[in-house]
């Protein structure tokens, strides 16, 4: 049976649904406005441009509204970060009075935080964030290359099965990455070229995995595949790649607060500089004991680790 497994962390939320000792679904959520949010705004620019009470500046869903024209904005996408750029949030006008978005927890049904063996790692916590900050995906007899741009998020398939074989097994393999990172909005999947009856059997593969609601191209003659889903936040991919010292930064707070008393952070320069007084002063009330921070030009970003010292 399936079973949300969810962790308060230090500067991010997270969250795991695990089946079968895999992890099926995962979500990071960082501070900051959520999708499901309303806010009061003003329209600021007649091109549909809104600025919240906060300073936010957001996209407008067309709505017949002035410049100028006070309005309360409901949140219907969080912001997206692009390389270079963050795409900003979209807005459209409500009746709803002000509130905070759902957060994590409430979206999965507000579980228990996680205390004892780390059944995140158990169920491959580093290799999934691996996963999709690399964009490498391996599967039986293949791998799949994400890319991200700014208008999709793209699946090259490759690997050593014939066409066919090679087509179905990427397409399922890419369809349990979108589900696992949160991928949406427009996707496209590049498979191998083949004839018709193996188009219908790729297609299929990722009905069989991909929940409900998208929708999906047919495979075209060329082997590629568009899905549409309804996006509402970034995926996983792009939190991670958007940001990797600050990624790395919680990743190694979270394997520091599983330790206890004094400890050492030792990281690359760029991952200590992104570790905030606030997150470190949670980190030593949390393990009991002075941390330290010391800065290790030589390791990559993510080779940063924890040193416990004595009391």
């Amino acid at each position: 049976m399936a079973e949300w497994l969810y962790e308060e962390g230090i500067g991010e939320a997270r969250a795991i649904l695990v089946e079968q000792g895999a992890i099926v679904e995962a979500a990071i959520e960082l501070p900051g406005l959520r999708a499901g949010a309303v806010a009061p705004a003003r329209l600021t620019n007649i091109a549909g441009i809104a600025t919240l009470d906060d300073g936010t500046e957001a996209t407008l869903s067309p709505g017949g509204l002035t410049e100028g024209t006070a309005f309360h904005a409901e949140v219907v996408r969080e912001a997206i970060p692009e390389r270079g750029r963050l795409r900003p949030p979209r807005v459209r006008a409500t009746e709803l009075p002000p509130r905070a978005g759902p957060s994590l927890a409430e979206r999965i049904g507000n579980p228990r935080a996680m205390s004892g063996p780390d059944r995140f790692e158990e169920a491959g916590w580093s290799e999934l964030l691996e996963e999709a900050m690399t964009g490498e995906i391996a599967f039986v007899g293949g791998a799949l290359r994400m890319s991200l741009t700014p208008a999709m998020t793209l699946f090259d398939v490759d690997g050593s099965l014939l066409p066919a074989a090679l087509a179905e097994a990427g397409a399922a393999a890419a369809a349990r990455a979108i589900r696992r990172f949160g991928i949406a909005g427009s996707i496209g999947i590049d498979l191998p070229t083949l004839p018709r009856d193996g188009r219908q059997a790729a297609a299929r593969a990722v009905d069989a995995i991909l929940p409900q609601p998208f929708e999906r191209t047919a495979v075209n003659g060329f082997g590629f595949l568009q899905i549409v889903r309804r996006r509402e936040r970034p995926s996983l991919p792009e939190l991670l790649q958007a940001d990797p010292a600050g990624a790395a930064a919680r990743a190694l707070l979270r394997r520091a607060e599983r330790q206890t008393g004094p400890l050492t952070l030792h990281a690359a320069p760029a991952v200590i500089a992104r570790l905030q007084s606030e997150w470190i002063a949670v980190l030593e009330r949390r393990v009991g004991g002075a941390v330290t921070l010391l800065e290790r030009p030589g390791l990559a970003i993510s080779a940063g680790h924890v040193e416990s010292r004595p009391s």
